[in-house]
């Protein structure tokens, strides 16, 4: 059974981790220096995010990323949890790049305060 029932409890869950980001000064420096343009596209259900310098995309027209990253949300929700690495599901396929994967790779220990606040978030939108 998939974790998420439907792409408003993916943006509810998703589109919270990223405000997190947004609002954190150590993300944003890093995402501004590296000028790092990401769109993440979820399936299963589906779920489109950007995020950047300026902070969390919804409406991703005249959005143009640097890098694309494609995942189930079952996927993403392991990732978040920390019981999968992205390392290792890279390497299996179970998340796809197109565009710079070591920006990705040097950007993930800055997410570290979404990642802390995943499961309180997650569980409150109902996803276990």
């Amino acid at each position: 059974m998939p974790f998420y029932k439907n792409s408003q409890q993916a943006a509810d869950v998703f589109g919270g981790l990223f405000t997190i980001l947004s609002e954190d000064p150590q993300a944003m420096a890093v995402m501004k220096s590296s000028g790092l343009k990401v769109a993440i596209k979820h399936k299963d259900p589906e779920y489109l995010i950007g995020f950047d310098a300026d902070g969390l995309h919804t409406d991703l027209t005249g959005f143009t990323p640097n890098v694309r990253i494609a995942m189930s949300c079952d996927t993403a929700h392991k990732l978040w949890l920390g019981e999968l690495l992205m390392p290792v599901a890279l390497a299996t396929g179970r998340v796809r790049v197109r565009g710079s994967v070591p920006k990705i790779l040097e950007f993930i220990p800055v997410m570290r305060p979404a990642f802390d606040r995943y499961p309180s978030l997650a569980a409150a939108h109902g996803v276990s």
